[in-house]
């Protein structure tokens, strides 16, 4: 199955989000590349990318997942590599 490299970007705005993102990401552990989490103090805000390889639909699937938690807000980006 062909796959795709995109960078899915999280904002999370409430920490009371962060368990379930964190065990939604668990769950897709085997396409997560890299990931790299950073704490925004001044705005009490948590900014979190993930690099994923993965076909098109685990990572839609997987963004929506994100998506759908509250305060938290999701964008993906998918390389033109391999297109």
């Amino acid at each position: 199955m062909e796959t795709k490299v995109a960078v899915i970007a999280i904002v999370v705005e409430n920490r009371d989000s962060a368990e379930r993102l964190n065990e939604i990401l668990h769950d897709y552990a085997d396409y997560i590349v890299g990931r790299m989490g950073i704490p925004y103090r001044a705005k009490n805000i948590n900014i979190i990318s993930v690099v994923v390889d993965a076909p098109h639909d685990v990572i839609s699937a997987l963004s929506g997942k994100i998506g759908n938690l509250p305060d938290v807000s999701v964008k993906t980006a998918y390389s033109g590599a391999g297109e």
